[in-house]
């Protein structure tokens, strides 16, 4: 692997498991049923423009139907004080919706198309969507959570060896247990007050609002970083550096401040030799499609002109991890 810049993109692919204590699921049912064109359309791009991509999927994800689901349990069930974040506590009754293969909370098909897809890594987003920074889970939850989440892959002939925190609830205390597993690498945070780990309790408004504002105008960096700079102990910390906002009708006379945000990031890491982590959920790509594959579009671009110029890299990030392990 060369020396020269890189340019890495994980998604979190997770369905109504990963947004059900917001919204429910009438409410954000387009959005997640046009996964089922997006994902198709994203690997398109992907495969056109040879880009690597993580694609970390909750555990769930991978059945057919409820019945399978309800089947593979973990023995141990995380005991959340909010007892609105377990999707155990709604299981039976949301899986028996699922009973026909609902592809709002199961993804078979979508993750034999990412499997089948050249340069694409499946990676785990936990089993359940857990929280590891919530009051009342443990460590003991968390290491059955991820042993369902390793037999249900392996059970596909997947092998999985990087993991994205599911709400960026990165809890450096388990990152031994995800070495146990054969993880190597994780998604670590932006190195911003705004986008430090934290619980549901502890993400403020204002955060959110500096977050938001940050995606338009360049208020904390470009949050890229050098090779010798990630952290390898106990595994090797693959920082995000941008979350790539969906399109907004009500928002659309900031698209252009939005693409330029990132292609001067994505620049940034070019002429430096440094890395630049992009990320996005699959269902914000549900509705508005045509826009959203359009933007993206013109950032893969934005990429091959930097690759032409400087080198830059496409690579996901278990490639990455092999290569400083």
């Amino acid at each position: 692997m060369n020396k020269n810049g890189k340019f890495i993109i994980s998604l979190d692919f997770e369905l109504y498991w990963g947004i059900r204590d917001i919204w429910t699921l009438e409410q954000y049912y387009n959005n997640l049923i046009g996964v089922q064109q997006a994902v198709p359309k994203m690997l398109a791009l992907f495969n056109k423009y040879e880009i690597h991509s993580t694609w970390a999927t909750v555990g769930f994800l991978f059945f057919k139907n409820g019945e399978q689901l309800l089947k593979q349990i973990p023995l141990v069930l995380p005991n959340y004080q909010d007892k609105n974040l377990s999707p155990y506590e709604d299981l039976k009754v949301l899986a028996k919706q699922g009973k026909h293969g609902d592809t709002t909370l199961f993804a078979y098909p979508l993750i034999q198309l990412i499997k089948n897809t050249p340069n694409q890594e499946i990676a785990t987003h936990t089993f359940s969507h857990y929280y590891c920074l919530e009051p009342g889970q443990t460590k003991a939850s968390f290491k059955e959570d991820l042993k369902a989440a390793f037999k249900v892959a392996n059970d596909e002939g997947i092998k999985m060896s990087s993991l994205i925190f599911p709400r960026n609830q990165v809890n450096s205390s388990y990152l031994e247990i995800c070495k146990d597993f054969g993880i190597t690498c994780y998604r670590g945070n932006e190195n911003s007050l705004i986008y430090r780990a934290s619980n549901k309790l502890e993400n403020k408004l204002w955060k959110r609002g500096v977050r938001f504002l940050d995606a338009y105008f360049n208020l904390t960096g470009h949050h890229t970083y050098k090779v010798s700079d990630i952290s390898r102990e106990p595994l090797i910390n693959l920082p995000a550096s941008r979350f790539l906002r969906p399109y907004s009708k009500s928002l659309s006379f900031l698209e252009k401040l939005r693409l330029y945000r990132i292609k001067k990031n994505i620049t940034y890491a070019a002429k430096h030799k440094e890395i630049y982590h992009l990320w996005w959920h699959p269902h914000n790509f549900g509705t508005n499609l045509e826009y959203n594959i359009k933007f993206l579009e013109e950032v893969l671009l934005h990429y091959k002109k930097m690759q032409k110029k400087y080198g830059m890299e496409s690579i996901n990030m278990g490639e990455l991890a092999n290569y400083l392990k």
